[in-house]
């Protein structure tokens, strides 16, 4: 059994296991994991035993993902207290929910838009005490839910736990029976309990809750956010078929980017007092991008041991081993890939979360320091988790690509760096290696062409005149001296 890593930014010290793929076994009580079986008659401890399944049974077997649990109670127990859709009035549950997950409704809200976008950082609702769920907005998406198809791109601002925050002063919990979410914090660290157990993330680090596994988001020094008005603030991939993998490394050998070790999963952990394992909860389910509710007579945090391969983790972008071109040119910036989802065509992601870290960004003399003008067959959505992007200044120095913004360049619609970088850069003499330090972007890159959400369209942090950054882009050829040859 893995001893694992202690936590550098939790309020306790929590231990992970190290890996991607791996199968482990953790038992928060000694003696609560069957040997030699995985479904006993009589189970150890008297637990109930539970198989979770991420992929089908018959799954290839690299592939699949399933994780037996070891509880209290199991999850079906309290079912008979039905779901109701959130966002109504029924008195038997908390209606303080919105209807839908990101507040869009994909069948009429969502529109195809193919101009380039930015935003700037998006904002807390002012006046309010808004949880994770409260504080989701959907940006952009494609495909279906209820059909495995495409992917969801959202991004959250809040500043209460789910703890507590019910219409009735119960805990919230949730689970995802539409796909896998990725999780990247960009302002505040979050405390995150699962049935698996528990994990700190914060910005700079990003973790993955993969479907059907219940869980809870809280900030983790929710002080922090009462005494100076801050909130949690971040970005959310979800991805409604597959789940996320790591890239393959081809002719950059066995070593490199991101590496499977510093990959870390929670061990197990249940509630042990008796106030916490019997206390009513509210147990929330997004499906088919709909919320629905109910409540539930015991905590689902009862999981006492476990062993599999399904499972939630985190990972530390600082540790990410950046390839890089030694000689002249920048590689595609497939080669900072972190994580990717399998697509329909070979060798096309449904999804890539790639990463532009700090870095030696190019070493010769001749070649274009920012990003090159690009159209491109993936939708690309940027972040930045904190600092500055420089192929993405604002007008006059001002805004541009901030902290907590983002921006869209969709299907083989136009972008590169703006007028002011291009003729810096171009006049750069470039007489020693560049080194980036200046900031962490990312980007959720897919195949997939992606409706935006009306939030996304017309909320008051969208940048409508972002195109007019590459205005001063002037004819280059042919000069008046070639005119007049």
């Amino acid at each position: 059994m893995c001893v694992g890593s202690k936590s550098s930014c939790s309020k306790e010290e929590l231990t992970y296991h190290h890996g991607f793929g791996n199968h482990f076994e953790s038992e928060a009580y000694p003696g609560a994991l069957p040997q030699g079986r995985n479904n006993p008659r009589i189970v150890p401890l008297g637990l109930y035993t539970e198989q979770l399944s991420g992929t089908a049974f018959t799954a290839p077997r690299n592939e699949n993902r399933r994780t037996w649990l070891y509880r209290a109670q199991p999850s079906v127990s309290g079912t008979s207290n039905s779901f109701y859709a959130c966002g109504g009035s029924d008195g038997t549950v908390s209606s303080s929910l919105p209807e839908i997950f990101g507040g869009a409704d994909w069948s009429t809200d969502m529109k195809l838009d193919p101009n380039p976008m930015r935003w700037g950082a998006i904002p807390l609702q002012p006046g309010k005490r808004i949880n994770f769920i409260q504080g989701v907005h959907t940006l952009l998406g494609s495909g279906d839910a209820t059909c495995k198809s495409g992917i969801g791109i959202y991004v959250y601002a809040f500043n209460t736990n789910m703890s507590g925050s019910a219409s009735g002063g119960e805990d919230l919990h949730m689970y995802n029976s539409d796909g896998d979410f990725l999780i990247v914090p960009q302002q505040e660290a979050l405390w995150i309990q699962t049935e698996i157990g528990r994990l700190t993330v914060a910005p700079g680090e990003i973790c993955v809750i993969p479907r059907g596994i219940v869980f809870t988001v809280n900030i983790l020094n929710p002080e922090n956010t009462a005494e100076d008005g801050s909130f949690a603030r971040g970005y959310i991939l979800e991805i409604f078929r597959g789940n996320f993998m790591l890239p393959e490394l081809g002719p950059i050998g066995s070593n490199g980017l991101a590496n499977s070790r510093d990959f870390l999963h929670p061990t197990a952990h249940y509630e042990s007092e008796d106030s916490q394992a019997n206390k009513s909860c509210i147990i929330v389910n997004k499906f088919g991008q709909h919320l629905f509710q109910r409540s539930n007579p015991h905590s689902p945090y009862n999981v006492v041991a476990w062993h599999g391969n399904y499972l939630p983790y985190k990972y530390d972008l600082g540790r990410f081993c950046a390839v890089n071109s030694v000689t002249y040119d920048h590689p595609d910036p497939s080669i900072y890939t972190v994580l990717t989802a399998k697509g329909d065509e070979n060798g096309t992601a449904l999804a890539d979360f790639v990463i532009f870290p700090p870095r030696v960004m190019a070493t010769d003399q001749n070649t274009f320091r920012p990003p090159w003008f690009h159209r491109n067959v993936m939708t690309e959505f940027m972040g930045l988790i904190y600092g500055k992007y420089d192929a993405k200044k604002g007008k006059n120095g001002s805004g541009g690509f901030v902290p907590g913004g983002a921006s869209l360049h969709s299907i083989m619609t136009p972008h590169g760096p703006d007028a002011a970088s291009y003729d810096a850069n171009v006049k750069n003499p470039c007489d020693e290696p560049t080194k980036f330090e200046g900031g962490l972007a990312f980007m959720f890159e897919s195949s997939a062409m992606c409706k935006l959400s009306q939030y996304a369209l017309n909320c008051e942090q969208r940048e409508r005149d972002y195109a007019s950054c590459w205005d001063g882009l002037d004819r280059a050829f042919p000069t008046q001296a070639e005119e007049e040859k």
